[in-house]
C-alpha cells in the first residue's frame, strides 16, 4: 500500500516542477543563443542542433523525495528536424551548391515554448505560495 503523503507533499510536488520548468527554460534559451551557431567547438562546419527536453512523472508513493512530482527524463538532441539551408554562395562554408547549413532552431517556436515553460514556472510557484499560506494558517489555528 503507498504511504499517504505528509504535510510538505505539496511543497515537495510544487519544487519539483519548479525545477524542471527552470530545466525547460534554461535549453529553450540555449537553443535562442545557438540560432546562428554553424561550426562546433573544434571550429568544423558542423551546426548547431536544437535540444528537446522530455519530462516524467514522480513516483507518488516517495513522499519527501526527489523522486515525487515531476522530473526531467532526458535532454535530446533533435536529428529529426532538417538543418536551416541559405544560399550564401560567397560564404566560406558553402556547399558546391552555394548553400550554408544553419541549426534546425526556430526563434519563434523557441520563444512560444519558453513563454509556455515560463508560465508554468508561474502557475507551480503560485501554487508552492498556496500551500504555504495554508500551512501557515493551519499553524496559526493550532498555536
Amino acid at each position: 500500500m503507498p504511504q499517504v503523503g505528509g504535510i510538505f507533499t505539496s511543497f515537495d510536488i510544487a519544487a519539483s516542477a519548479l525545477k524542471a520548468e527552470r530545466s525547460r527554460m534554461t535549453m529553450h534559451a540555449n537553443n535562442l543563443a545557438n540560432v546562428n551557431t554553424i561550426h562546433d567547438r573544434y571550429g568544423e562546419n558542423n551546426p548547431y542542433r536544437r535540444k528537446q527536453i522530455f519530462f516524467k512523472p514522480g513516483n507518488p508513493s516517495m513522499t519527501g523525495s526527489e523522486n515525487l512530482g515531476v522530473e526531467v527524463e532526458k535532454i535530446e538532441t533533435d536529428y529529426n528536424t532538417e538543418l536551416q539551408k541559405k544560399y550564401m554562395p560567397n560564404h566560406p562554408d558553402a556547399d558546391k551548391d552555394g548553400y550554408v547549413k544553419f541549426p534546425n532552431v526556430s526563434p519563434a517556436l523557441e520563444m512560444v515554448d519558453m513563454m509556455v515553460a515560463q508560465r508554468s514556472f508561474e502557475a507551480n510557484l503560485a501554487s508552492f505560495e498556496s500551500a504555504k499560506s495554508i500551512f501557515n494558517n493551519a499553524l496559526r489555528i493550532i498555536a
